[in-house]
């Protein structure tokens, strides 16, 4: 009897053994397999986190570049301008000024001027001109000049005319301007496709 009962417990307890060891590895293995699985997910998820920022590093360079080029240009061309602007300016700046400060050139651009507007209207005419000419101009413009009009002659002097001057009906409705600023850019527009061609091809 004592026996059979070591027999009985015996294999209860290799039963036992056996199942738990089988229980035991099949556990294992499936946590092993849960832990590769984990494994390549995280794997999978950092090569996609690297590939998402190489990408985008990508992205940033590509803009950097593209932003750098458009600068570079942007830079060269206005350097282009300010060298066009200097070399128009020093070409037309001093003679512009010289004739447009000279009294007897003032007086016959204003004669041409004036003998247009006498031709085509009789308006009142206004007109002025730099301060600095005024002694010269003045007793020519109420002689001279009012011959030649047939209405009234309104004229001003001002200190922010340096030479040159700008005439039109009393009236307001236009004037045109022959300072030695407009005339320096009007010059200019015909200089510069010149000077481009020149200096830069």
């Amino acid at each position: 009897m004592q026996n059979k009962l070591q027999e009985l417990t015996d294999k209860l307890y290799n039963e036992g053994l056996s199942k738990g060891k089988l229980e035991g590895e099949e556990l294992v293995a499936k946590a092993k397999a849960q832990a590769e699985a984990i494994v390549a997910d995280a794997k999978s998820q950092a090569e996609a986190i690297v590939a998402q920022a190489r990408k985008e590093a990508e992205d940033i360079k590509s803009k950097v570049a593209s932003d750098v080029r458009m600068a570079s240009r942007e830079s060269v061309a206005a350097t282009k301008q300010d060298i066009e602007n200097l070399i128009i300016s020093k070409i037309t700046a001093d003679s512009t000024k010289k004739a447009l400060s000279e009294s007897d050139f003032v007086k016959s651009i204003i004669k041409a001027v004036a003998e247009k507007f006498s031709a085509e209207e009789s308006a009142d005419i206004a007109l002025v001109l730099p301060e600095s000419l005024k002694s010269e101009l003045e007793p020519f413009i109420q002689g001279e000049l009012a011959s030649i009009l047939k209405g009234e002659v309104a004229a001003s002097f001002s200190k922010k005319i340096a030479g040159g001057f700008t005439i039109g009906p009393k009236d307001g409705s236009y004037f045109i301007s022959l300072t030695d600023e407009t005339l320096q850019e009007l010059i200019g527009a015909y200089l510069r496709p010149a000077t481009k061609k020149i200096l830069f091809g």
